[in-house]
């Protein structure tokens, strides 16, 4: 008897996914703050982290995502 369990997708790419779900929370926390300070605009909002990096990085492990969904790793049974 076999005692893997049987998922849906192989470990290498849960493992993928788990990395791609970190980079996308990461995106996010560079999104985070900027709002208005004592009820004065915070110019902060529109700063290169925010508008630029933050969304290419989302972007990124989207990416990634769909890669660890997609990708079939070859199995050494066939090597």
């Amino acid at each position: 008897m076999n005692n893997e369990t049987n998922f849906a997708l192989p470990r290498k790419n849960l493992m993928l996914m788990a990395i791609g779900f970190a980079i996308i929370v990461i995106g996010f926390l560079f999104m985070v703050g900027g709002g208005p300070e004592n009820g004065v605009w915070n110019p902060e909002i529109f700063s290169f982290k925010r508008i630029v990096l933050a969304p290419v990085i989302v972007l990124f492990g989207f990416i990634l995502e769909v890669f660890a969904i997609l990708w079939i790793p070859k199995s050494k049974k066939e090597e």
